[in-house]
């Protein structure tokens, strides 16, 4: 018997804003297990994992800081995201890839060859500045990356403003009202 689907936990269009930065600077949404088995089932090669929250260190040090660090000269070969909340099968297959490691929202992963090489969860995303989280992810990135960066153009990049909302006030997700 196939598991009954869990409707998103907040209104999807208030989360939106929250998607698509990630997705303007390169990084590809994982929206079903099938999508995150596709990439991190391959392991092979370097894959960035973030998953997203609609919670203040999301919005105020986690996106803006994966966003600062894909401005890198070396960057990982696949960017990905899930979003916690909302996408709950990618994000529960997602974390099954993360072995030895809690359940963090957000958290950021990168993974080289199946393993994890660099994690920063919640716990040390919280009270950090953007440019901290960036400055730890592009030293990982140098480690463990080969891949040509930065992921867009510098130009393009200062165009873009991050969303700096909480999610305090993003509604849950009620079809039936």
């Amino acid at each position: 018997m196939d598991p009954i689907p869990q409707a998103p936990m907040y209104d999807p269009e208030f989360v939106k804003p929250l998607r698509e930065e990630l997705v303007s600077v390169g990084v590809q949404e994982l929206l079903t297990a099938e999508d995150v088995d596709s990439v991190l089932g391959e392991k092979k090669g370097t894959v960035l994992l973030m998953v997203n929250s609609i919670c203040g260190c999301a919005a105020g040090s986690a996106r803006p800081g994966v966003m600062l660090s894909l401005q890198n000269d070396k960057i990982p070969y696949h960017m990905t995201t899930v979003f916690a909340g909302q996408d709950r099968a990618a994000t529960d297959r997602a974390r099954e890839y993360v072995k030895g490691f809690q359940p963090s929202s957000p958290c950021i992963v990168l993974f080289k060859d199946g393993e994890v090489a660099g994690i920063i969860e919640r716990s040390s995303i919280e009270g950090r500045q953007p440019q901290e989280i960036a400055a730890a992810l592009k030293n990982t990135y140098d480690e463990h990356c080969e891949r040509q960066g930065p992921s867009i153009s510098r130009e393009e990049f200062e165009k873009i403003v991050p969303i700096s909302m909480c999610g305090s006030s993003i509604p849950l997700n009620n079809p039936e009202e």
